[in-house]
């Protein structure tokens, strides 16, 4: 099997992770992007290689901002080589009903879960093109999908997720470049396992399925979408949410 250099974005949090994880299991080299004011590095690579991974490449940056992106796509690139497996999947919720939701909300949520896409994708999808291979996977959510109240700001930025996906998936279906979403519903995740019990049962009980996805449940999905037997897949939504809302 060749070996493919991803790039994940958001790659410390706890979807990330998992989705770095089973990168590498694949055996893709995997650098991991993170944000340097939100992000421990150091607990987090002692962690991974304590885990068993022990050769991700590091970058830090602000995926709102092109000039920070282009900056990491380049260490990357001089660290790892060429990027043939981009992963957006960075982002951040700043939840309010819209009534009372501000300005700063709605455009911190628009820049770091949508614009992002622009940022990062711009860097890579031409020398994709160029090369004839290429796999750009981009991380929606169940909300894009369905709305939720109270997410105005983030339903808008996932919804547009799909959209995005599928025009680029159009423009580069003939050069070997691949681009699909996954929309994962609510998955088991540290920040998601913290939530009060009470709560947390509340949201298990809505699932069909009656549990959270696993995060290597959303990884693998991701690893499969990066090899050459999904090559014939783009412009798709993969909905993993438990059967608790078909498109």
């Amino acid at each position: 099997m060749t070996q493919r250099v991803a790039f994940v974005t958001g790659a410390m949090g706890g979807l990330g992770t998992s989705i770095c994880q089973e990168l590498a299991k694949a055996g893709h080299k995997v650098v991991a992007a993170y944000h340097p004011e939100f992000d421990k590095p150091d607990e987090w690579t002692k962690e991974m290689a304590a885990a068993g991974f022990k050769d991700f490449i590091c970058v830090s940056g602000d995926i709102s901002s092109f000039d920070s992106c282009a900056a990491m796509v380049a260490e990357a690139e001089a660290k790892a080589g060429p990027i043939d497996i981009l992963v957006n999947n960075a982002g951040i919720t700043r939840d309010r009903m819209f009534a009372k939701m501000e300005l700063s909300q709605w455009d911190a949520v628009i820049a770091t879960n949508l614009t992002s896409l622009f940022n990062m994708t711009k860097q890579v999808s031409a020398k994709m093109a160029e090369r004839g291979w290429g796999r750009i996977i981009n991380i929606s959510s169940l909300n894009g999908v369905k709305g939720q109240a109270g997410q105005t700001n983030y339903s808008a930025a996932k919804a547009g997720v799909i959209g995005f996906s599928k025009a680029l998936a159009a423009e580069l279906a003939a050069k070997g470049v691949t681009v699909n979403v996954i929309a994962p519903g609510y998955v088991a995740t540290k920040m998601v396992m913290a939530i009060k019990p009470e709560v947390l049962q509340g949201i298990i009980d809505g699932v069909p399925m009656k549990r959270l996805a696993k995060p290597e449940e959303i990884g693998g999905a991701c690893a499969y979408l990066a090899s050459d037997l999904a090559g014939f897949m783009t412009g798709a939504t993969m909905n993993i949410n438990g059967g608790l809302y078909y498109q």
